[in-house]
């Protein structure tokens, strides 16, 4: 298992060269980015709080959406956003938190390949040329509606076919909404010129990725506020028209997200109810993508960023360090615990939190890759409690071992006996471990999350431990000499742990042999009673009782 989490994230290492052999750091131990936007409406008047709130929960949003853990993003001043990211944010990341436009609805007028060039008569490639101010740039008739093809002028559609999606000549994310806008699909494949705005993101109230029902393919669903309803239905009308007409690609609306068409779905009849839905050549995992960018793509505000630099740790290297000595010192306190209570046994117990050790720490560095797990101090706290947690367990299975020896059977029954009472007790507890720590994930702070996933994450890991290598180690130190002998320092030695009766109440009787060692019998002895139940006791003096009133009537006869 061990190696396989090895390969696993050796893969991530060497061949997509996005993993690493050691976990990545939360904010608060390794520093990161910081980001502040402010704030503007349209109107130029100071957002309200809870304009604030929206726009935040939608940014956090983003950042998850894009692999982010542990990002800290927080209101200041009744005007800025400040953004805190682990580590040093990617240009992706920044482009999601930086992104200021809003879901815009726009009707599509023309499209084309991303192409800025045309072959021409002599079979040679020619770009297209650069459009001047001499061409007209004014609307020959006021159009009426926003696929009206009246604001397509000499210039614009100069400017379209010179439009190079991998060097764009303008922003198209300051485009005014009330204009047309030329702009590419996220991969620069294909350009739109599309009209002025008909809608915006905000009257999207809810998106969700799904399947048809009836042909099983993958779709979005969305649902529209009143004044979206209406609205929707209007433009749905005029395009599905335009389909009818044979006016393609009129009959097409794009979705666009900071100055990229997202997608640009044909309309295929009238929606009066404000329930689209977007279908194409979907699988499950560009559904939810798109879901999720109409979903939080509207934000209620626009921003613009007033500084992005690296910040320090806000903890930093020294309570890392502080952290890890205090798991060492855990660590140190439990072996010598084990070694003295448990002798050489104890060795078990610090062998299975080593291979405990050791998975986590991989798994950690997989969730880094795969899910963007930074640690936190909080995670580092919970992976120092779970050394207690974890050292509990063995300590049940043993003690169940030691009582079953205590009855007096075998060292090797005892091992298969002890396994099979003390898994019951020990899925029971860490059950409710990992109840309390999804609890805590769900409902608590997001500075508390780390310490509830690392918590749940090696209480899984302890049971897998327990099951796959501590009972398995112990079976085949059963049939050892030196522990299935009973040696004295194995810490299974029958004698020293008060063996010396048959049942719960029924005791051994001392041989001849080992007459002439009473004293360390009677000690034996002592040390079986002592561990007795009061029931165990009542019933051994019921039964000495009988013995006693037996022997006395046989004297009498």
């Amino acid at each position: 298992m061990t190696g396989v989490l090895f390969g696993v994230n050796a893969l991530g290492v060497y061949v997509f060269q996005k993993s690493s052999w050691t976990p990545e750091l939360a904010l608060d131990l390794q520093g990161g980015t910081q980001i502040v936007l402010s704030a503007e409406t349209e109107s130029g008047a100071a957002p309200s709080q809870e304009q604030l709130d929206q726009a935040a929960a939608i940014i956090r949003q983003r950042v998850d959406a894009s692999g982010v853990a542990e990002a800290d993003i927080t209101t200041e001043g009744g005007q800025n956003i400040v953004v805190q990211i682990p580590g040093n944010a990617d240009e992706e990341t920044r482009q999601r938190i930086q992104s200021s436009a809003q879901l815009e609805f726009r009707p599509v007028l023309a499209t084309t390949a991303a192409a800025n060039s045309f072959v021409g008569d002599d079979g040679n490639e020619t770009p297209y040329p650069t459009p001047d101010d001499s061409l007209n740039a004014t609307p020959t008739a006021e159009p009426t509606d926003a696929s009206d093809l009246s604001w397509v002028t000499d210039k614009l559609s100069a400017e379209f076919l010179a439009y190079d999606c991998a060097n764009p000549s303008t922003d198209p994310s300051t485009a005014p909404q009330g204009e047309p806008l030329i702009a590419c699909d996220p991969t620069n494949q294909a350009k739109y010129l599309l009209g002025p705005t008909e809608l915006t993101g905000d009257v999207i109230t809810d998106a969700t990725a799904g399947r048809d029902p009836r042909s099983g393919a993958w779709l979005v669903q969305l649902e529209m506020n009143g004044e979206g309803t209406e609205k929707f239905g209007e433009v749905s009308t005029r395009l599905n028209q335009n389909r009818i007409d044979g006016m393609t690609p009129r009959d097409q609306f794009a979705f666009v997200l900071d100055g990229s068409v997202i997608s640009a779905p044909q309309m295929n009849g009238q929606i009066l109810d404000g329930r689209p839905s977007i279908s194409g050549s979907f699988n499950q995992e560009t559904a939810t993508t798109l879901a999720n960018q109409l979903k939080f793509g509207a934000l209620p505000l626009s921003f613009v960023v007033q500084s992005s630099d690296t910040v320090s740790a806000t903890l930093g290297t020294q309570q890392l360090q502080i952290g890890l000595i205090a798991g060492l010192i855990g660590l140190a306190l439990v072996a010598i615990y084990s070694l003295i209570v448990y002798r050489a046994l104890g060795s078990v117990i610090i062998a299975s939190i080593a291979v405990m050790a050791v998975l986590t720490y991989i798994i950690i560095c997989i969730l880094a890759w795969r899910l963007g797990f930074r640690l936190s101090l909080a995670g580092v706290a919970g992976l120092i409690v779970s050394i207690g947690f974890t050292a509990d367990s063995f300590i049940v299975y043993f003690e169940r071992i030691r009582d079953e020896l205590r009855d007096g059977k075998s060292i090797t029954s005892a091992v298969e006996d002890g396994w099979g009472r003390a898994k019951r007790t020990i899925y029971i507890s860490k059950s409710i471990n990992i109840l309390a720590a999804v609890v805590l994930y769900i409902l608590a702070d997001s500075t508390v999350k780390g310490f509830a996933f690392t918590l749940g994450l090696t209480t899984i890991i302890d049971v897998f431990i327990f099951v796959i290598f501590t009972h398995p180690v112990m079976q085949l130190l059963a049939r050892t000499k030196f522990f299935g002998g009973g040696h004295k320092l194995s810490g299974l030695d029958p004698e020293s742990l008060g063996a010396v009766y048959r049942s719960r109440s029924q005791f051994r009787e001392v041989s001849t042999a080992s007459a002439g060692r009473g004293a360390k019998n009677t000690r034996a002895r002592g040390e079986a009673e002592r561990r007795q139940t009061i029931a165990e006791r009542k019933r051994a003096e019921a039964l000495a009782g009988d013995r006693s009133t037996s022997t006395g009537s046989e004297g009498d006869a």
